[in-house]
């Protein structure tokens, strides 16, 4: 892949940056954001406009409203959080297109921040076919294009994609995602070995190419979490009430039976219990003798947490997305705290991508032992499963002069 334009490439003094970021915050009943990671991440991109000069437009997405204005999914808490993380006024627009916001924007000064209202709010974002003047209105707001949102740079958006073709040698990569395309790039693409990775989470179905891709490029692929049922049913192993699914029975057969499935470390016993919940009475089953019908398998058990132990302690790049069992339940996140640990303790490049994976990262306590915490789960999947996103795709090629623009 190319090298792409830098905001560090781009001439900003006077300036009207429009900037695509990640603010897609968890928010409590009242609106209150919950975890301000994602608005943290942006500061640097942010601040570094102002300081050469330039007024930032900043947009985003909430959740999932579903093409329709709903003040749940506003971003105006994210406006008041950014003010107090940066010490400055952040003007909300009412929308993120129209007369309204379009005279907002011409009015900008150097150093004044503007954030649009949630992009989803729109149809014409999460589908820029259906409404390619969306993306042109929303390009008219700005001189200069950045995006610093990795963790929807999978997506072919309006904000993500389309919208750099109205900035033709001026859309540029921000720093929060330029140091997501380094470490997934240097460090998952051409890793130092032994490269470790270990996958968990529920479904198999979001993470079937990953896995294939993974499996050509790892010395050995952990795997855990509810996936590891619908591994278990395809080699004739009971799986009792465990979640799984038929539909990829196949798909796994094959991963199995395929040239590197001695690089694949499945759960050698389960911990299963006949309800879900911190009162049941959890027992320990080997994975080869099954799961009896009424129990299900909701963490990783003892042996196993033994033998990925031992396993990750010579990895030089380890690289982690997904939870080894039902971890929201303390009882059930033995396994997941146990690993989190684990790979905390080693002297390798540690990557972490998923939202799951950070929750349990936090609750271990050793987020802060990690090389890199990606912010996007499902882009950086993508990433090391293709080798580039269309967000990142999108983005001017960087000339050999390197010259400001």
């Amino acid at each position: 892949m190319k090298e792409k334009l830098s905001i560090t490439d781009l001439d900003l003094a006077g300036k009207k940056v429009l900037m695509r970021v990640d603010f897609n915050v968890p928010l409590d009943k009242g609106g209150n954001i919950t975890d301000d990671t994602r608005i943290q991440a942006s500061l640097p991109s942010i601040q570094y406009v102002l300081d050469h000069g330039g007024a930032v437009i900043l947009m985003s997405h909430l959740g999932r409203p579903k093409d329709k204005r709903n003040p749940e999914f506003s971003l105006a808490p994210c406006a008041k959080r950014l003010s107090e993380l940066i010490q400055k006024p952040v003007i909300m627009a009412p929308d993120c297109v129209g007369p309204e916001v379009q005279n907002l924007a011409s009015k900008l000064k150097p150093g004044q921040i503007l954030l649009l209202e949630n992009l989803r709010f729109h149809r014409g974002e999460e589908h820029p076919g259906e409404d390619p003047q969306f993306a042109k209105q929303l390009a008219q707001l700005g001189d200069v294009y950045v995006n610093d949102a990795f963790g929807t740079a999978h997506r072919k958006h309006a904000s993500t994609a389309t919208i750099a073709q109205y900035f033709p040698g001026m859309a540029a990569a921000g720093f929060l995602l330029n140091k997501e395309i380094q470490y997934l790039g240097s460090a998952l693409l051409s890793p130092k070995r032994p490269f470790y990775a270990i996958l968990g989470g529920a479904k198999i179905s979001s993470k079937i190419g990953v896995i294939k891709s993974l499996l050509t490029k790892v010395d050995a692929l952990l795997i855990g979490g509810g996936m590891a049922y619908t591994f278990s049913k395809a080699q004739g192993i009971a799986i009792g009430d465990s979640i799984h699914e038929d539909a990829f029975l196949d798909e796994a057969r094959a991963i199995l039976q395929g040239k590197d499935a001695s690089k694949l470390l499945l759960p050698q016993d389960q911990v299963v219990v006949n309800q879900l919940n911190n009162e049941a009475v959890p027992k320990i089953v080997k994975t080869r003798e099954g799961i009896s019908p009424g129990y299900q398998g909701v963490d990783i058990g003892p042996e196993t947490i033994r033998e990925f132990t031992a396993k990750l302690q010579n990895g030089a790049t380890i690289f982690w997305n997904g939870p080894l069992g039902v971890f929201e339940i303390s009882n059930f996140a033995k396994g997941t705290f146990a690993i989190a640990k684990a790979i905390a303790g080693l002297r390798a490049t540690i990557i972490v991508g998923g939202g799951d994976s950070i929750a349990a990262l936090q609750a271990a306590g050793v987020s802060s032992k990690i090389s890199h915490i990606s912010t996007g789960g499902g882009a950086s999947l993508e990433y090391i499963e293709l080798g580039t996103l269309p967000g990142i795709e999108a983005l001017s090629d960087r000339s050999v002069q390197g010259v400001k623009r």
